[in-house]
């Protein structure tokens, strides 16, 4: 009888890990609907899988791409090449998804909405976890970095543009709402920031103060926490109140615009809420600087106003812009929920979206929100890195 073979675990071994798990949650995804078939925007609509919806040579192109993808995932480990194939299968998933748009949406129609399913959004999110891990392989320096966000704005422009997503569900909404999304658009930068530039102004000198007289520290950072710990909904409604009574008893504020509802207390709530990121951050920064540093500029003969603008500020600044890029991130997210008392903003389509059970809607409000945070934060995160390689 012949002696029974032993497994060989060797090539499972080298298998990418990640790799693996991303392949198998795609061949459960694979299953899913690819796009979502709707006689409008509100009513729930027709599941329908990539091979019926989409022209036979996009759909097997896609297919292939995504195949492709999977092979790259589990065995190839050169970063750069999973980079590639994971961008290339990302835009086929896209062309395919505005090919199912132009095959089921019948001439002329401008109410049936054709959104994106559960098998294009999974595998969509299971690309991007693949791009990111290459990414974060490669270590790209804040120059490609920027360069990378750039090509990426610029290619999904061009995309937009190009009339290839006209019947996918979200571009509906917008050619529907494109003089208002402007607007909102511009609302939302303005409150989120404005508040920003204003909590730079006080909390700069406020950590330089803190870090000068550590009894007041503690105070004032436990103060900013408890700001912090107020949900955003119920210190927008807090400052309502007050801000209401103002705007009664002073013409001249309510002119200004200063009322209870509106950009007048998302502004000061946000305004708050930047406070503690940025100076805990100036404090930390400040604490950082080498004793050495501020020595030697002292023995050069500089006062200590030219010590604390040309020594210690430069030197903390990494660390205060971390506490910038904290506040911003956190501002952007913030201002959506704003909306809720009219202060504008891409939130506006969210709730209105989510009060008329428009999915398309509240994604034609949270998508842009989700992007302008993420390509502030790589801008940010690239001027950090920059600054600290100089100094290396």
């Amino acid at each position: 009888m012949a002696a029974p073979r032993r497994l060989d675990l060797a090539g499972l071994r080298r298998l990418d890990p990640l790799g693996t798990m991303l392949v198998l949650a795609g061949l459960v995804a694979a299953r899913l609907p690819f796009v979502i078939d709707k006689a409008n925007r509100i009513v729930p609509g027709d599941p329908r899988p990539l091979f019926e919806v989409v022209p036979w040579t996009a759909a097997c192109g896609c297919a292939l791409a995504l195949l492709v993808a999977g092979v790259a995932a589990l065995a190839v480990r050169a970063p750069g090449a999973r980079l590639a194939v994971a961008v290339l299968a990302l835009a086929a998933l896209a062309f395919a998804l505005g090919a199912a748009g132009d095959a089921l949406t019948p001439a002329g129609n401008r109410v049936v909405r054709i959104a994106p399913g559960a098998a294009f959004w999974v595998l969509a999110a299971l690309l991007g976890v693949l791009a990111a891990d290459a990414l974060a392989r490669l270590a790209p320096g804040p120059a490609a970095r920027v360069l990378a966000l750039l090509l990426t704005v610029l290619s999904t422009g061009i995309a937009l543009a190009s009339g290839h997503f006209d019947h996918v569900s979200v571009m509906r909404e917008y050619a529907v709402n494109a003089d208002r999304f402007t607007h909102e658009a511009w609302r939302h930068v303005a409150l989120a920031f404005g508040s920003l530039g204003a909590a730079m102004v006080v909390a700069l000198p406020v950590g330089l103060v803190c870090h000068r007289m550590p009894r007041l520290r503690a105070a004032v950072i436990a103060a900013l926490n408890v700001v912090q710990t107020v949900p955003a909904i119920a210190l927008f409604g807090i400052l309502m109140a007050p801000l209401g009574a103002l705007a009664a008893a002073l013409p001249a504020a309510a002119h200004l615009g200063v009322a209870g509802i509106g950009a007048a207390p998302a502004l000061l709530a946000l305004f708050l809420y930047a406070l503690l990121p940025i100076v805990a951050n100036t404090v930390a920064g400040l604490a950082g600087v080498s004793p050495a540093a501020v020595e030697a500029a002292r023995g050069m003969g500089m006062t200590r106003g030219q010590i604390l603008a040309g020594v210690e500020f430069v030197l903390a600044l990494p660390v205060i812009l971390s506490g910038v890029r904290i506040a911003l991130v956190q501002n952007l997210g913030l201002v959506t929920v704003a909306a809720l008392i009219g202060a504008g903003g891409f939130g506006t389509f969210v709730f209105q979206g989510i009060g008329q059970a428009a999915i398309d809607l509240v994604l034609l409000g949270a998508i842009p929100t989700v992007a302008l945070a993420f390509g502030c934060a790589v801008l940010l995160d690239a001027s950090i890195e920059a600054m600290q390689r100089g100094r290396a």
